[in-house]
């Protein structure tokens, strides 16, 4: 019994001498004062500290010229900077004001602000900013570049006025890219936007433009100054958003943007339009033995019909879609045929009766109705668009030849439906057909699905020569008819407004 006692007397003194040591060493292991922090910068250990937030304070009080440049209360580490926490019995550590200069010579510091990432299918952009509503200011700004005064708070608010007879309204709006807004830390070595002008001209103008300014002068206007820099009035007034419409008087002495557009972004609106198009009327001949083939009488003028159109197309930066869903149609107002009387007898001499020109209005309308135009003969940002874009009766519809002419080239090696393939087929124009018209005159029809006519073929005025598509660098069904002075693109050829002819 004896011996038991001892044998326990002997546990319980091992036992409380075990929790006594343990004790002792979790204070001298677990206690604040032992505590060490290893920093490493870009995988690195740069040192060891006491104290982190003693690091995180100096960074912050010492980087005034950062807190007045970017007007913020806080300056933080830079983003690789880690920060890791250490048990040791060793209490060597190095100079904190050491540590800090090692950070500032090898890396920036950062500012918190907010990283916006726009993405599309083939890249991504980043933008910086200290405020978020900096960058939504800037976008809203972006957006009003290609609307008129209005539109979009009309838009956003449900407040747009509905169409009665004629007129547009936007039924949707939206970015092709897809854009995600996160609070982050920056650093101050990247660009971060704290001018919502600043960012506004990156949005519309692309990093770095090579900005061109024009200055008013006497009798200048908006067409003439969009003229010389090959610029569409619209383009003008996108990028001068202070012009409120092409009327506006210019002030002499005033300076103007020229600078073309090299957006970030795709803005894209969804445009239902109710409006009246025009008809174009038939030429009629009446044939007349008792005069010479030299005669041409206009018997009936040809009047202009007038049709109320509604249709739904895509605006995508302010450029109207090439393909144009016809939902509807109503002719308001027939076209009267023009009835020319035209000689068919043949001298039987020498002598040929001189009768003065007549205008007859000989040239035929290339397409099926109804139709729209969905581009006319202008220039927009530097280049020109040389014919019109007929667009609205659909795929696969007839294309007329305009007029009587002989067919001098013709191209057929693209497919009907052209989407992305760009300047790979057909030079851009997919399949297309050029027809001599006569008097040096050619007629270019592009974007063909098909191609009904072959070289040396003659034509007449009304005759099917292909079908409407959408081969070749095109946004849609339609047809580019242009019509040129010379072979078309040659030396020495210059192209003229198709409108001119009707």
């Amino acid at each position: 019994m004896h011996k038991k006692n001892i044998i326990i007397t002997i546990l319980i003194t091992l036992i409380v001498t075990s929790i006594l040591f343990l004790s002792n060493m979790a204070d001298k292991v677990l206690t604040p004062a032992n505590y060490k922090y290893q920093v490493y910068l870009h995988g690195e250990m740069i040192g060891i500290i006491n104290d982190k937030d003693e690091l995180y304070n100096l960074i912050d009080k010492s980087q005034t010229t950062i807190k007045d440049k970017y007007n913020v209360n806080n300056v933080y580490p830079p983003t690789d900077l880690k920060v890791i926490a250490l048990n040791t019995y060793n209490n060597t550590t190095n100079d904190i004001n050491e540590v800090y200069k090692t950070i500032e010579e090898v890396d920036n510091f950062t500012i918190k602000g907010y990283t916006i990432t726009i993405k599309n299918e083939e890249d991504s952009i980043t933008i910086n900013v200290l405020d978020k509503e900096l960058f939504k200011e800037a976008l809203i700004n972006f957006v009003n570049s290609f609307l008129d005064e209005g539109v979009y708070e009309d838009y956003i608010n449900n407040s747009q006025e509905q169409i009665v007879d004629t007129g547009s309204i936007i039924e949707n709006m939206y970015f092709e890219e897809t854009i995600t807004i996160k609070e982050a830390y920056i650093s101050v070595n990247e660009k971060i936007y704290t001018d919502v002008n600043e960012l506004t001209q990156y949005l519309l103008f692309g990093e770095d433009p090579d900005m061109e300014y024009y200055t008013v002068k006497l009798g200048d206007t908006i067409e003439s100054i969009a003229d010389e820099y090959e610029l569409g009035t619209s383009d003008l007034l996108t990028i001068n958003p202070s012009l409120k419409s092409e009327d506006v008087v210019l002030r002499v002495g005033s300076n103007l943007n020229v600078t073309y557009i090299n957006p970030i972004l795709n803005f894209v609106y969804d445009l239902h339009r109710v409006s009246i198009q025009e008809i174009a009327y038939e030429i009629v001949e009446e044939k007349d033995n008792t005069e010479y083939t030299s005669y041409e009488e206009i018997k009936t003028p040809g009047q202009k019909g007038e049709e109320l159109v509604t249709e739904k197309f895509t605006v995508t930066n302010g450029i109207q879609a090439q393909g144009s869903e016809i939902v509807s149609s109503e002719t308001i107002k027939e076209p009267i045929n023009q009835v020319v009387i035209v000689g068919t007898k043949k001298p039987t001499n020498t002598y040929i009766p001189i009768y003065p020109p007549v205008s007859t209005g000989i040239w035929g309308w290339p397409t099926a109705r109804p139709y729209v135009i969905t581009s006319y003969f202008a220039s927009r940002w530097g280049t020109h668009h040389d014919g019109i874009d007929i667009s609205g009766t659909g795929h696969g519809s007839p294309i007329y030849a305009i007029g009587s002419g002989t067919v001098v080239y013709v191209y057929s090696g693209c497919p009907a439906k052209g989407y992305g393939l760009g300047d790979t087929c057909g030079g851009s124009l997919g399949n297309y057909i050029v027809i001599d018209h006569g008097n040096n005159m050619y007629a270019l029809y592009a974007h063909n699905a098909s191609n009904s006519v072959s070289v040396g073929q003659t034509v007449n005025r009304g005759q099917v020569i292909g079908t409407m598509g959408s081969s070749g660098r095109a946004t849609g069904t339609h047809l580019h008819f242009a019509i040129s002075y010379g072979y078309p693109y040659k030396v020495g050829s210059y192209f003229i407004n198709p409108m001119g002819l009707y």
